[in-house]
């Protein structure tokens, strides 16, 4: 299934949803950490207001990964389109710059398997190894992955999904670097995985 526009996909209580977007022409929309810490303060106080839960996140440099839960009847998409639209504003103002900072609108797909949405999780909180910026998932502070894994008492995080999903921090962690040290996956969440790098 590829990803849809958000104006054409059906938003449903319960349902999970992969949300993402990168700079218009790879772009970096995130020049220094008071951008991070901006987004994460909107991220927290939007999700909350539209009762939406925060799986996993990764914010990087040109680019953002969001898995959510919708749990209320608020559309999951208005998390990132009021999210973004405060932080375009700050930014332009900040940097003296105008226009769109983001490569068109966020792309979305919701999510139909057990095995798409546990491994989509270690795809945000890998993603910042897998493209050079750390070794370690958890020196990446712009995620939710210190949450996860119990060093960080963040609220942008659902333990009870965690515990339910994989029963402890440790099992996760050793999930996360099998996919890191051998990328050996089933073929159909290869796939899956492969297309949301396009």
């Amino acid at each position: 299934m590829p990803y849809a526009r958000k104006d054409l996909l059906t938003w449903q209580k319960g349902m999970y949803y992969h949300i993402y977007n990168r700079g218009v022409s790879k772009v970096t929309i995130f020049r220094e950490e008071t951008n991070f810490l901006f987004t994460i303060g909107k991220i927290k106080e939007y999700s909350q207001a539209y009762n939406i839960s925060m799986i996993a996140y990764c914010l990087e440099l040109n680019h953002y990964h969001f898995l959510v839960r919708q749990d209320g009847e608020e559309p999951a998409g208005n998390l990132p389109q009021s999210v973004f639209n405060s932080y375009t504003k700050a930014y332009n103002k900040k940097y003296d710059t105008s226009g769109t900072l983001f490569e068109g609108r966020f792309r979305a797909k919701v999510i139909q398997t057990k095995s798409h949405l546990l491994h989509l999780c270690r795809y945000i909180h890998g993603n910042p190894v897998k493209d050079g910026l750390v070794a370690n998932p958890a020196d990446w502070p712009y995620s939710n992955y210190l949450e996860w894994i119990g060093e960080r008492n963040g609220k942008l995080v659902d333990r009870e999904f965690i515990e339910n999903q994989f029963g402890s921090a440790e099992e996760y962690k050793k999930f996360v670097f099998e996919y890191l040290k051998s990328r050996q996956l089933p073929d159909d969440v290869k796939k899956f995985l492969d297309d949301l790098e396009k």
